[in-house]
């Protein structure tokens, strides 16, 4: 393995659309349509050469670092390719856990990236995106280019749109709210929320028209989020209140939501607010690209 060090940035996602159905794969996962576009709330990634694969994160973890998703994702790349992974993984968090905003899951992307390039395998291999799978349902996204459709338990890439405008974006999220996935698919399934139809966003997307797309933002899921969890739906009824909101949703399964605005000043201002509010809350915007190497040294 080459003996340098890689620095990556691991941006968050937010769905535009999350369609989730009632029927099941053969790996009992649901059917689920997802549109994803990144945004540039990042965590950092440093794969470092050392004597074996640790995996640390910046603030400290309070879990075995065994089950972190980077650790599985080195592990399986070493399995696959026949190499031993011996790197120090430091992951600096930005992205908040338990969000819905993918933060296990770039940071995933980002080990397989890095030890790609290491091990000189090309970022065009199928294998890495069966790899990412393995790992989870949104990992395959982070290898990829933004926004992008996922089929099957949302995890099968379908098509990859032309890039969208540098929208200005609003994440927030209450301080103590989760929301657990399984939990959340559960009572889907007991009160199922019926997507709306995929076939005009994704049209959308395709001839770039960006204002229609926004128009379209669709998650079934979030529905039963904020069911769940009530200072969601109370976040959502607040962005919705404000001005120079042309969008608003809850990110994947929550316990985030977002906001697409009209202006940087719009969005600057709504942070504001909703930190008085108690709330987290960042200003970002829409990207192009997802994890990407921003910096290599000996």
């Amino acid at each position: 393995m080459a003996n340098r060090s890689l620095t990556l940035s691991a941006p968050a996602k937010i769905n535009l659309y999350l369609g989730v159905h009632t029927e099941r794969d053969a790996r009992g996962y649901h059917r689920v349509d997802s549109l994803m576009a990144a945004v540039g709330l990042a965590d950092t990634v440093t794969v470092a050469p050392a004597q074996a694969l640790t995996v640390q994160t910046v603030p400290a973890s309070d879990f075995p670092m065994q089950k972190n998703t980077a650790y599985r994702a080195a592990v399986a790349m070493a399995e696959h390719y026949g190499h031993e992974a011996n790197v120090c993984v430091t992951i600096e968090k930005r992205i908040p856990l338990c969000a819905g905003l993918g933060g296990p899951s770039t940071d995933a992307a980002a080990v397989i990236v890095a030890l790609a390039e290491l091990w000189g395998i090309d970022r065009a291999d199928p294998t890495l995106d069966d790899i990412a799978r393995g790992i989870g349902a949104d990992v395959p996204f982070f290898l990829h280019a933004s926004p992008a459709f996922y089929v099957g338990g949302g995890d099968v890439l379908a098509a990859e749109y032309p890039a969208l405008p540098a929208t200005p974006v609003v994440l927030v999220k209450p301080r103590e709210a989760s929301v657990s996935t399984i939990e959340a698919y559960r009572r889907f399934d007991e009160a199922p929320v019926p997507a709306t139809a995929l076939g005009a966003i994704a049209s959308a997307l395709r001839m770039g028209d960006a204002k229609t797309a926004y128009s379209l933002i669709h998650n079934n899921l979030g529905v039963i989020s904020a069911q769940m969890e009530p200072q969601i739906q109370t976040v959502l009824d607040w962005l919705r209140a404000q001005e120079g909101i042309i969008a608003v949703d809850v990110c994947g399964s929550g316990a985030c939501s977002f906001a697409i605005c009209d202006t940087a000043t719009t969005a600057a201002d709504l942070i504001t607010a909703a930190r008085q509010n108690g709330w987290w809350a960042v200003a970002t915007e829409l990207i192009s690209n997802t994890v990407r190497i921003v910096d290599s040294k000996k």
